[in-house]
């Protein structure tokens, strides 16, 4: 490589821009990065280039290449190397390293809040005068791994309330668009602060990957749980049954008033039958609910046979809310606190529209969860726990 002597640097310099202007603005910044880092280099050693002194620390060895992304674009430096035991790196460079990485933690920081690759480049553009590929967004966005990772396998501990619900994404598979699930569990503490206690990418909602889901929050210290809060997903009451099979189960009152509407016979029965089974979730106790039961069973028995039949079977599994204490019972009888978690997510996926790989799915989700919770955890307290007596049976 060639290095002008010091007393021809600056001719140079000024020769470059001279004859060049502003083009020439960017060979002229290495040229004196170069320089600045040699005499950085004979500095550490104390002593210049082929200098024989009793007080060298050590020997110059070369150079090694390095590129940075700058305003001016792309420029590729000359690093001082040294030999003989003296650990040396240009603090003139270090900076730019720093800033570089700087620039990585904002485009990964750009991404997981949703903003396209298209628009994070156009960003960078304006602001650096240099383009990063889509490429390049999903690798600094892949740094996040180890943090996130960690996050996802931290400890838990005694959590009364468990809420879980599955959402779906377009994700690339084996050559195809598939629809992957995405599992999370949200907490009560006994402090009566919600958190995320986990999540899970899967390809679908087979008991197997729901079990694998309830095993891991088992395995993380998971204890303490009351009550388990979800919709009837496919798989999950076998896992359920399987990991906690003691557990008391809420199925969402929500879910089950829309599931009822697919048993009524006519359009003119169906405000009607809303508001019988909204009854029945609203009686003022369990005995008074399971009458209220009855009732509605025997009003459509001769007119609509098949809503009968699954109102009597179904609906009970809404009704565990009511062993618990009346303070609770407002914020237990649904999956509405996961409802409102998944629509944030749908706001930041739908950017994307369709993730290249379950991981960079499971990036994006486990970033936006952590900021979640972590707002929740250093919050207001969402339950008051004070009031919490031990289920009535």
């Amino acid at each position: 490589m060639a290095h002008p002597e010091n007393s021809d640097l600056l001719t140079t310099v000024v020769q470059l821009l001279t004859e060049q202007g502003s083009d020439g603005f960017a060979e002229g910044i290495r040229l004196l990065v170069n320089e600045a880092m040699v005499r950085e280099r004979s500095a550490a050693l104390r002593a210049e280039p082929y200098q024989r002194s009793e007080g060298r620390l050590g020997h110059a060895n070369g150079y090694k290449d390095k590129t940075l992304s700058t305003r001016l674009g792309r420029i590729t430096f000359d690093v001082p190397q040294v030999r003989g035991g003296l650990e040396f790196y240009p603090s003139t460079l270090d900076k730019g390293i720093r800033s570089e990485q700087a620039l990585k933690v904002a485009l990964a920081e750009m991404y997981v809040q949703g903003v396209s690759t298209r628009k994070v480049s156009a960003i960078v553009e304006q602001l650096c005068g240099t383009s990063v590929s889509s490429a390049q967004v999903s690798a600094c966005a892949a740094k996040l791994d180890v943090e996130l990772s960690l996050w996802r396998a931290r400890p838990l501990g005694p959590t009364p309330y468990v809420f879980i619900d599955a959402r779906y994404e377009k994700v690339r598979h084996g050559g195809h668009f598939i629809d992957c699930a995405v599992l999370i569990a949200m907490g009560i503490g006994t402090d009566g602060k919600r958190s995320i206690l986990g999540v899970s990418v899967a390809l679908s909602e087979a008991e197997v990957h729901w079990r694998q889901f309830l095993t891991s929050l088992q395995t993380r210290g998971l204890t303490g749980v009351k009550l388990l809060v979800s919709d009837d997903h496919a798989g999950l009451r076998a896992a359920r049954a399987a990991v906690f099979p003691s557990l008391p189960w809420q199925r969402c009152q929500f879910h089950l008033q829309q599931n009822a509407q697919a048993y009524v016979p006519r359009l003119d029965q169906r405000a009607a039958v809303a508001e019988a089974v909204r009854s029945i979730f609203l009686s003022s106790d369990l005995p008074a609910a399971q009458r209220r039961l009855k009732e509605v069973v025997a009003l459509y028995a001769a007119s609509a046979p098949k809503l009968a039949s699954w109102i009597e079977e179904n609906i009970p599994q809404g009704l565990s809310v009511h062993a618990f204490p009346l303070a609770h019972q407002k914020r237990l009888r649904t999956t509405n606190p996961l409802e409102r978690v998944n629509q944030e997510i749908k706001r930041r996926t739908r950017v994307a529209r369709v993730f290249p790989n379950e991981a960079s799915l499971l990036r994006l989700v486990s970033a936006l969860l952590t900021e979640i919770s972590q707002d929740w955890e250093t919050g207001k307290i969402y339950l008051n726990m004070d009031s919490s007596n031990p289920p009535t049976t």
